[in-house]
């Protein structure tokens, strides 16, 4: 049995501990707020992008760009996967590395050959136990304070460098989209070939009929790979948000796990010093007694 002296201990270490779970909650949902508000802004112009271009290839001739079309082959699959640089967020970085790694088997049970690509400290460590020799690129994001379309360009313009160097044949990037404070959902999006839809969209709402100036084949030559970076970009402002709201939840749960250990701590101590002074005092009696 613990004496009382270690039992003050560790109720002054779980009381501290609960100070810092509490003050990372409070810094989570600060975060959390900025980075939802960011998240919901770039959801209408990612689905407007993908509208434009479904509209536009609609209009078009014959084959489109690379990016749009793929190789014509299915043989090669990168999947980018999307974490945070912390951890301390629950399950948030797990979910989404498993639900890379089961497409990935999945892949392989089909013959196909999978590469990765690491974006964020923590799936790089989850990785590396088992999948290291497949992980082809890594990027890290820790210098960053809040990330912007600069880290979603430079992101972009590495799948699109790899692709030209012809090391896969279909992309898919992974990342949790938010929902809520609570409820996080892991998605996977493929962003290589680019998928426009059936290309109907090619009169407006009310029935106008759209010219293009250049030509659409010159149009989807430009905004094929901005609507890349544009899909990096929704990704990294999604997980930034389930980051946060992830580990706001899992931080409250810690804090009152520690309320609840401090009760339990608390309730022993005095038990066991009431225990004590009883002995105390029954000692006392018996000497006056044999005096």
């Amino acid at each position: 049995m613990a004496s009382l002296k270690d039992l003050r201990n560790r109720i002054a270490s779980v009381k501290s501990t609960q100070k810092i779970t509490k003050a990372m909650q409070m810094v989570a949902a600060a975060k959390l707020r900025r980075a939802e508000e960011a998240a919901q802004a770039a959801r209408p112009y990612a689905g407007r992008m993908a509208a434009v271009l479904a509209n536009i290839s609609g209009a078009m001739e014959g084959d489109g760009p690379p990016l749009m079309v793929g190789t014509g082959k299915d043989d090669v699959h990168l999947l980018v996967v999307f974490t945070a640089e912390r951890g301390l967020a629950g399950a948030f970085n797990a979910s989404i590395v498993k639900l890379a790694r089961t497409h990935g088997r999945k892949l392989e049970s089909e013959g196909k050959t999978v590469k990765y690509m690491i974006v964020g400290k923590k799936g790089w460590d989850i990785m590396r136990r088992d999948s290291a020799k497949q992980v082809i690129e890594r990027t890290d994001l820790r210098e960053a304070k809040r990330v912007g379309f600069a880290h979603a360009e430079l992101i972009g313009q590495t799948i699109m460098d790899l692709f030209d160097k012809g090391e896969f044949d279909v992309c898919s990037i992974f990342y949790s989209e938010f929902q809520n404070v609570v409820t996080q959902i892991p998605t996977r999006q493929q962003i290589i070939p680019t998928s426009l839809g059936d290309g109907e969209a090619e009169t407006g709402q009310d029935g106008t009929v759209y010219e293009y100036e250049p030509e659409p084949e010159a149009i989807l030559e430009d905004l094929i790979p901005r609507n890349l970076k544009v899909q990096v970009l929704h990704a990294l402002l999604e997980n930034a948000a389930s980051e946060q709201g992830a580990r706001m939840s899992a931080m409250d749960n810690a804090t009152r796990n520690a309320g609840d250990m401090i009760e339990r701590l608390s309730i022993s101590y005095n038990r066991q010093r009431q225990a004590q002074i009883t002995t105390e005092l029954v000692e006392i009696i018996s000497g006056a007694e044999a005096l």
